[in-house]
């Protein structure tokens, strides 16, 4: 018997592309509902060969579905995502709402998907995983077998985000923009706090007393809940003008000695990387190349010889797949690895 799978946010950039990849994989469902707010009623969505008419979140009936995949904001997840839960449904939240509850599980299956063999088990458990921040998922895909082996101490990162990261506005704006200053239009900024096209802003999310800002401080928490609370993090999260594909330049010290050499060859055997690391011209990933693939690239690997046990490299992921729809995705492939079974509908 397949699952009956329910996308909700599926008129979104990232709703979208959770059908997109629940297609490509062959997820096993018998059903796919896509959910949108009253306004998107009716609309025409792609699922492989099909077209789904999105249905309205408001009357859905969620003690028919076995996963709800939740990609519309905070506030709607805060009110939904309870409902849904005690419908019966296992919900895989997108937003950042859920995230820091002590007993919702924050998941990335390459890194901590073991924690979700004593969630199945807990009989009270609330039916609520969450799916970390874009930046988080790879970078914590790329650091996992470098901590298994020589123990992350710190880490610094500074993050190279597209404009999709910050929705369908964000890619409207830069293709705007980047069209205007063509004809002599001045950029106006409207999603973004400055002019994005041809240019970068420090600045994702809102800031916070202390001068981090709100994304910055999401690197840091989910990083120490996916990983390893001991781990010290520090980020600079900015924003570039690119549409699809975050990157990161990151700084590692370690407890023990590491090679880069040591590296690269304990990345290649990791799941879900692909190591493209050539000292050469083009011998690195960039976001273009990373669009639409479900692998996190890392490049650039070698020693950093201002801290002792240090390496740098480069990480690059499409931040819609890893850092969204794919990672969600994965949280319910590995569910039903791990014995999770659609429920009966009632004749």
């Amino acid at each position: 018997m397949g699952y009956r799978v329910a996308v909700v946010g599926a008129t979104g950039n990232v709703g979208r592309e959770v059908l997109n990849i629940l297609a490509e994989r062959k997820f096993p469902a018998d059903e796919v509902f896509a959910l949108a707010s009253s306004k998107s009623i009716g609309k025409e969505i792609s699922y492989g060969d099909k077209v789904l008419k999105a249905k309205d979140l408001q009357h859905f009936d969620f003690s028919t579905v076995d996963f709800a995949i939740m990609s519309a904001g905070g506030s709607i997840s805060k009110e939904w995502a309870p409902r849904i839960a005690a419908a019966g449904a296992v919900v895989i939240d997108n937003s950042s709402y859920w995230r820091y509850h002590s007993d919702v599980p924050l998941i990335v299956p390459e890194v901590n998907g073991h924690v979700l063999d004593r969630w199945l088990k807990d009989e009270k458990r609330n039916n609520i995983i969450a799916n970390p921040n874009c930046s988080t998922a790879q970078l914590v895909v790329a650091l996992k077998p470098l901590h298994d082996a020589a123990t992350i101490k710190r880490v610094v990162v500074a993050t190279y985000q597209s404009v999709s990261g910050a929705g369908k506005e964000g890619v409207d704006e830069l293709w705007n923009q980047t069209k205007g200053i063509f004809v002599n239009d001045s950029p106006t900024p409207q999603k973004f706090s400055k002019q994005i096209a041809f240019n970068v802003i420090p600045h994702i999310d809102v800031f916070m007393e202390d001068g981090y800002t709100k994304e910055e401080w999401k690197v840091l928490a989910e990083t120490k809940k996916i990983l390893d609370p001991k781990i010290k993090v520090t980020c600079t999260a900015v924003r570039v003008p690119v549409f699809v594909g975050h990157s990161e330049a990151v700084n590692l010290e370690f407890d023990k000695p590491i090679s880069a050499d040591e590296a690269r060859d304990l990345l290649r055997e990791a799941p879900g990387i692909a190591v493209l690391d050539k000292r050469e011209a083009g011998g690195y990933a960039t976001p273009v190349e990373t669009v639409g693939d479900y692998d996190t690239y890392v490049s650039r690997i070698r020693e950093d010889v201002t801290v002792e046990n240090g390496l740098a490299m480069w990480v690059v992921s499409d931040n819609l797949r890893k850092g969204a729809a794919l990672n969600a995705i994965q949280i319910a492939e590995t569910l039903i690895e791990k014995g999770f079974k659609a429920r009966a509908l009632a004749a």
